[in-house]
């Protein structure tokens, strides 16, 4: 039955374009100067100037941009949580107006800070609000904070002719003065970029052969800052990924490194995605693996990887999550629906299950390129251990009259709080109006400002007038960039009975948020069973310095702040400390390292 259900589902499908059974997958071409339509000039002011309904939440309006083509595979990490301290967010910018060379392109960076609980860089002209990064022409990178610092490191490449990647580090936590560092003689471009425990800067490229096909998936790392280690291939003896739908992940716990990819060659395919793992801060590698299929569809109909897979992520646990969108491949055709989003989890069973389905019966228009009905996951956590995806879909009826006639996307959100094991109904964000909603980012650490309750932010742009302007399908408009900040309890009805507890976890957790540290950190601890309990921190020689909690507590997830005073009062050295959680029937010690 389910397969006759999804050959039926198709059949209204087969009057549209063939790029809209696969889509077509492109790259802006970088160095092509071609004549765009009349542009069209808006006002840029206010925090919405297209007609959209925000359901849920609040907005805040942090940027603008007419460079409309965000990503070309999966999105990156465009936002982060340094905790303490404040929001980092970033997005790729330029105000052209007509042409394809964007002589102006830069990464553009904002800053909200807790402290002063406001953006740091915001105009009433929102396309003047944010601040460049990079000094000469730069785009494609993802962001990331430095656990010892809380400083955020964007990532880029850069150039016209000859592109190379480049990194940026701030000074100071929201200061915008960067310190740049340039890799000119590596040659790669799409630089995702992500920072482990002890800041080390993991970079995963595609190297420009000097050919059109820029397919040869490499890593590489800064370390220490402003050193560029010489890139290595790590898919072997898998396939490259044909195209630019890398991604990459490190977990501020340990020194893990995931990088995942699609292989996408050009034609009908079904394409399989990988990932590779280094649990030495990428100095070695284990096999590049299969990831494998979810169970998705059924008889004929099998799932493939969409281009806008994969995203990866390491949770405050140091357990791996990966997020992928996964379309049918049916008749040696893909289809863009119905389309599925699914998380993955080594450490559950089963390892997958299903956040959400998109379908229609039809849809008025195509989706546009490199698009699924619903696509681009990317997934952050809260402090309880709850997560939460977000993505973009399209509204099957909601059209751009165009030419050319493509569907507006929407934004929805869905959490999960047991693990990923089951997931929450999807929450709709926005709601159609004239705009187009894409390329959303979750953060990766949900917002908790002066004991609030805790709100999941998610950075996305507002497309004017869908069809991408870079492409030179549509006319350039001033989109703005927008962070959605919606209650933890509007995603997980069923909320947390009180502050620092929630559901049992499946096994005892410790860990330390920032670590390394410079004051203060918040340590997190989780109970599978009800017990008594002591958590303790040590010196390196084993003596006791500070005990942070004791007592008989429920199952469940808590947390306690060290200041790094003893129990004497006294503010500790620098160096290497131990926090240690004792149970009834076991104890779960970590490495906390004091910088200063």
């Amino acid at each position: 039955m389910r397969t006759a259900f999804i050959a039926a589902l198709l059949v209204p499908m087969l009057a549209l374009a063939a790029a809209d059974r696969c889509p077509v997958t492109v790259v802006p071409d970088e160095h092509v100067p071609v004549l765009a339509s009349e542009p069209v000039t808006a006002s840029g002011s206010g925090p919405n100037v297209v007609e959209t309904d925000f359901l849920v939440g609040t907005v805040d309006t942090i940027g603008g941009t007419t460079y409309d083509w965000q990503a070309n595979g999966p999105v990156y990490r465009m936002m982060a949580n340094a905790p303490g301290n404040g929001v980092h967010v970033t997005w790729m910018f330029s105000a052209s107006m007509t042409g394809t060379a964007f002589a102006d392109r830069n990464m553009k960076y904002n800053y909200y800070d807790f402290t002063l609980a406001g953006w740091q860089y915001n105009d009433p002209d929102f396309m003047a609000s944010g601040i460049n990064v990079f000094s000469d022409r730069t785009g494609y990178g993802s962001l990331d904070y430095d656990p010892a610092d809380m400083v955020a490191v964007i990532s880029g490449h850069q150039g016209t002719t000859v592109l190379h990647p480049v990194v940026a580090r701030d000074m100071l936590p929201g200061a915008g003065i960067f310190d740049l560092c340039a890799g000119d003689a590596l040659a790669n471009l799409w630089p995702p970029i992500a920072l482990d425990q002890n800041s080390k800067v993991h970079c995963a490229c595609i190297i420009d052969d000097g050919s059109a096909n820029r397919k040869n998936l490499y890593y590489t790392n800064v370390d220490p800052w402003c050193t560029w280690m010489t890139p290595i291939s790590i898919v072997g003896p898998q396939p490259n990924p044909e195209f630019s739908d890398q991604n990459i992940a490190a977990s501020k716990q340990s020194g893990k490194v995931c990088v995942t990819w699609v292989y996408s060659p050009t034609g009908y395919n079904q394409d399989p995605g990988f990932y590779r793992i280094s649990n030495d801060g990428g100095t070695t590698w284990g096999d590049a693996t299969d990831l494998g299929w979810p169970p998705a569809f059924g008889g004929d109909t099998t799932p493939s990887y969409h281009i806008t897979s994969l995203f990866p992520f390491y949770d405050r646990a140091d357990r791996l999550h990966i997020m992928a969108g996964v379309t049918p491949f049916y008749n040696d055709t893909n289809w863009i629906l119905p389309a599925q989003i699914w998380h993955w989890c080594p450490d559950l069973s089963p390892q997958w299950s299903m956040v959400h389905e998109a379908y229609a019966d039809s849809i008025g228009a195509a989706v546009g390129y490199n698009a699924s009905l619903a696509c681009r996951p990317s997934i952050g956590e809260d402090s309880q251990g709850n997560l939460f995806v977000a993505w973009e879909e399209f509204d099957p009826v909601n059209v751009e009259p165009g030419p050319p006639t493509v569907l507006r996307g929407d934004i929805f959100v869905a959490g999960s709080d047991d693990d990923g094991m089951s997931w929450h109904d999807a929450v709709k964000l926005t709601e159609g109006g004239t705009g187009s909603h894409r390329f959303p980012s979750v953060i990766d650490m949900a917002v908790d400002m002066a004991g609030e309750a805790e709100e999941v932010w998610i950075v996305y742009e507002i497309d004017q007038v869908a069809g991408f302007f870079v492409q030179s399908e549509n006319i350039a408009t001033n989109n703005p960039i927008i962070v959605h900040k919606v209650p933890v309890s509007d995603i997980i009805p069923s909320g947390v009975a009180e502050p620092g507890v929630s559901r049992a976890p499946l096994a005892n957790e410790l860990t330390a948020t920032p670590n390394p540290l410079g004051g203060r950190t918040v340590i997190g601890y989780a109970l599978a069973r009800p017990g008594a309990m002591t958590l303790t921190v040590y010196d390196a020689a084993g003596r006791p310095v500070r005990v942070l909690d004791q007592g008989v507590r429920d199952a469940g997830r808590y947390s306690v702040a060290w200041d790094r005073r003893s129990d004497g009062g006294e503010l500790v050295a620098a160096g290497v400390y131990f926090y240690t959680l004792a149970t009834d029937d076991k104890s779960l010690t970590e490495k906390l390292i004091v910088v200063r």
